[in-house]
């Protein structure tokens, strides 16, 4: 007997540009005002996973960026505090 296919998909990683592309379009719907209550918290939970998502894909790009100094060691590298605001890097170029 041949057992039905899943409706799963099996779920790979977005790469970073199309998670971000994502991201901004639910920042803009939620931003619009004009979803109902049970859209915008589907549009934040899902806005959430891409952020997570997101993060991830930074993380590890930073992570590869170190290990190629350490190679490579051409460079000095200062830490990079990824829970820094914005404002706090706007307030040390003033």
């Amino acid at each position: 007997m041949i057992s039905p296919m899943s409706d799963e998909k099996e779920e790979r990683p977005m790469d970073f540009e199309t998670a971000l592309a994502e991201l901004e379009a639910i920042v803009e719907r939620m931003e619009g005002g004009e979803q109902t209550l049970d859209q915008t918290m589907q549009d934040f939970e899902r806005g959430m996973e891409l952020s997570q998502q997101c993060r991830k894909s930074l993380d590890g790009a930073q992570l590869k960026v170190e290990q190629l100094v350490r190679k490579y060691d051409q460079y000095d590298l200062e830490p990079v505090d990824t829970q820094a605001g914005i404002a706090d890097s706007a307030a040390d170029d003033a």
